[in-house]
């Protein structure tokens, strides 16, 4: 039986109809940034499929391969969150090409699975300031006492299954916090090589020790 409700909304996510509740994160606009980044990284990369992390309703999974086409596996631990990706991927058209897992992200991967390119957009508000959200369902929004937490589970999966010329995008709140996860790139043998600032939030790409770099791209 479907948990969605009928009292859902939609938006148009960088032309990708987004449909949502209000107990999944609505889709903030600049946010569409980040999957226009990632498209024009895909122009560049080999052949593989995408992953998305915490992907919520899937706007910025579903609008980064939409004009491509690539495959994606989206994750995200909320089933109801994962019922709203799946069907998001449906109205744009997309089910052929998309994979939906409502799982931890621990345990949604085979281990021999890996991509090109990994979109991960954890939680990063600290636990001590989710109250400033409270329109924002605390699931979708708490990353735990530094707002590092699920950040910190994302460098473990990108660093064990990212291709060894693949690139990660990794959405944070802020520089600091961008610049905190260095222990954890270093254990999970990434590399930090562009960060951008947005209005609300901060995108840094992330690549193996050792990858060839990717040509500085505009995300558009």
């Amino acid at each position: 039986m479907s948990s969605v409700q009928s009292d859902d909304e939609t938006v148009v996510f960088d032309g990708v109809t987004i449909r949502f509740d209000d107990r999944v994160l609505r889709p903030r606009a600049w946010t569409a940034a980040q999957s226009r980044w990632a498209a024009a990284l895909l122009e560049e990369l080999p052949p593989g499929r995408v992953l998305e992390l915490c992907t919520g309703a899937g706007q910025i999974g579903l609008a980064a391969v939409a004009p491509t086409t690539r495959h994606l596996l989206a994750v995200d631990a909320d089933s109801v969150a994962a019922e709203f990706a799946w069907i998001n991927a449906e109205t744009a058209g997309l089910t052929h090409r998309v994979e939906v897992r409502a799982a931890p992200m621990t345990e949604a991967l085979r281990p021999d699975e890996e991509f090109v390119l990994v979109i991960a957009d954890p939680p990063w508000v600290p636990a001590g300031d989710t109250d400033r959200y409270p329109a924002d369902p605390l699931v979708a929004i708490d990353g735990g006492p530094d707002g590092l937490t699920v950040a910190r589970m994302c460098l473990s999966i990108i660093g064990a299954h990212l291709t060894p010329r693949g690139v990660a995008l990794l959405q944070l709140g802020s520089l600091r916090q961008a610049e905190a996860l260095q222990p954890e790139l270093e254990r999970a043998r990434l590399r930090t090589t562009e960060v951008r600032a947005f209005a609300r939030g901060v995108v840094a790409q992330l690549e193996g020790v050792g990858a060839r770099r990717m040509p500085a791209r505009s995300a558009g």
